[in-house]
């Protein structure tokens, strides 16, 4: 992983009829997965018309229904329009019951989808991104991105939001880190689409239901052209045709100085199998993860927090223990912060560093893990070295990890471990067949796998499953096997 010099970075989108997969791509590295799939394609920046179903003054919370299959959890500092651009530091929360009351109708957001048992998380303070400005209706602050570094183009931004926002509106506004030398037309073009969808949304909170959307973000693909895409991207490839020409116009239409970047991929070879990405996908659900100089980290996700232990493996080193152990870390903490993003894990994180003598050591590994970090789309916070030796860490998390939307809980193991869902697993053995007929010639194919994952693809994609196999012209047939695991299958051809 390289910390300086040039960075070169591609994106590519990998789609099906039910799934698309985004691989960030650095320095032929891959460093970020986003999946969204078309039964479930998340929830953070929806906004709804919800209705309190229980006010809690214990916790200075409120539940809400939305409409979804659990209540959402609103916390009181986050009704609280002193709030807004993300000032989290507040002198006294009010009392939840002056704020919220049962049957009350709200107009809500959410900021974190629903993670395992507990439900969405919410906040009455909307924001509504695009491009370069993200919209902040209920305040009238003017914020820039932490990452818009110089002083000069900072004041250049704010003074332009400043001016174009005038007397005839009091919204507030976040200057993005995509504003970084954009012109002013282009954030004036920002503000007016802002400000027309705004008046969209004000109308229909007013007409809608509880428990109804009023607004959804962007599809994946789109987003990722929103939030992704800049002058540090050199290509975004596209494997579909259909999804590449809308990817194009909307780029056309918001951020024409990119349009060329965006290409449409028609080889052979699987986009995902260029740079090793469907292969890093698969190491990225296992429990460790290797260092190049034989050691590796072991990561252990649970509900309350991630833990990462170091090990030395195989390493012996060149000179003596301490050095052995510094180079170890320095390495861990390089690997550490790509697997962060990589397997997409937030919350409180608790690293466990191999023990060393020297505090320059200590200084050394923890400035090499902070600096790895800045890369991180995800706000991060590292502390200092514990006593005991170990790094406490916090990254933003508003989605499910990797493994959580890729694995469910093992029935063999009790819940213990975990394994690939069926829906995973037939996804897989699609791309397996498109692999397999593009290398080998065969008049059908034979597809031996366990009985819960031939039945769901019978059942659940059946109509996928007619589309696969007009479009390879072959006749697909399936056998469960008794014998065999969730995640065993074998694709034969005949």
């Amino acid at each position: 992983m390289l910390v300086n010099g040039d960075l070169h970075e591609e994106i590519l989108v990998n789609v099906t009829p039910r799934e698309t997969r985004v691989a960030v791509v650095e320095n032929g590295v891959l460093q970020e997965v986003h999946i969204e799939r078309h039964e479930n394609s998340g929830y953070v920046g929806n906004i709804f018309v919800g209705r309190v179903v229980r006010v809690l003054p214990g916790m200075q919370a409120a539940f809400v229904d939305i409409g979804l299959e659990r209540a959402a959890f609103l916390h009181a500092r986050d009704m609280q329009p002193d709030n807004c651009g993300g000032q989290e530091d507040q002198d006294e929360t009010p009392d939840i019951r002056k704020l919220a009351h049962e049957g009350q109708r709200l107009v809500v957001q959410v900021t974190k989808d629903p993670i395992g048992s507990k439900g969405a998380r919410l906040t009455t303070n909307l924001s509504i991104p695009a491009r370069y400005l993200v919209l902040l209706p209920s305040c009238d602050h003017i914020g820039l991105s932490a990452r818009l570094e110089e002083a000069a183009e900072r004041e250049r931004l704010r003074e332009i939001v400043k001016r174009l926002r005038g007397e005839h509106t009091q919204h507030g506004y976040i200057v993005r880190t995509n504003a970084d030398g954009a012109s002013e037309a282009a954030i004036a073009a920002d503000m007016q689409f802002l400000d027309k969808l705004w008046s969209c949304i004000r109308e229909e909170m007013h007409k809608v239901p509880a428990g109804s959307c009023i607004y959804e973000d962007l599809p994946l693909t789109r987003r990722v052209v929103r939030d992704l895409l800049g002058p540090q991207v050199d290509k975004l490839r596209i494997d579909s045709r259909e999804t590449f020409a809308k990817t194009r116009k909307f780029a056309s239409q918001f951020m024409p100085e990119y349009v060329e970047r965006i290409e449409h991929y028609s080889g052979a070879r699987p986009i995902f199998d260029l740079y090793g990405v469907e292969d890093e996908i698969q190491h990225a659900l296992q429990r460790t993860a290797p260092l190049k100089s034989g050691g590796y980290i072991v990561i252990d996700q649970t509900e309350a927090m991630t833990t990462i232990d170091v090990n030395t493996g195989g390493f012996v080193g060149h000179r003596n223990l301490e050095e052995t152990i510094y180079k170890t870390n320095l390495e861990a903490a390089q690997t550490i912060a790509r697997q962060l993003r990589l397997r997409n894990l937030g919350g409180i994180i608790i690293i466990d560093f191999i023990d060393m003598q020297e505090a320059m050591h200590r200084k050394h590994v923890l400035e090499m893990l902070e600096r790895c970090l800045e890369r991180d789309h995800a706000k991060t916070q590292v502390y200092s070295i514990s006593s005991l030796g170990l790094v406490e860490m916090t990254r933003k998390r508003t989605t499910e990890s990797l493994q959580q939307q890729l694995c469910e809980p093992c029935a063999c193991c009790n819940g213990r471990g975990f394994q690939k869902t069926p829906a995973t697993l037939t996804y897989e053995i699609f791309r397996e067949i498109m692999r397999s007929v593009r290398q080998f010639e065969a008049e059908k194919l034979l597809v031996l796998a366990a009985p819960v994952v031939v039945d769901y693809i019978l059942d659940e994609e059946s109509d996928a499953l007619a589309d696969l196999s007009a479009f390879i012209d072959k006749e697909i047939n399936f056998q469960p096997e008794e014998q065999y695991s969730q995640e065993q299958y074998d694709v034969v051809l005949i």
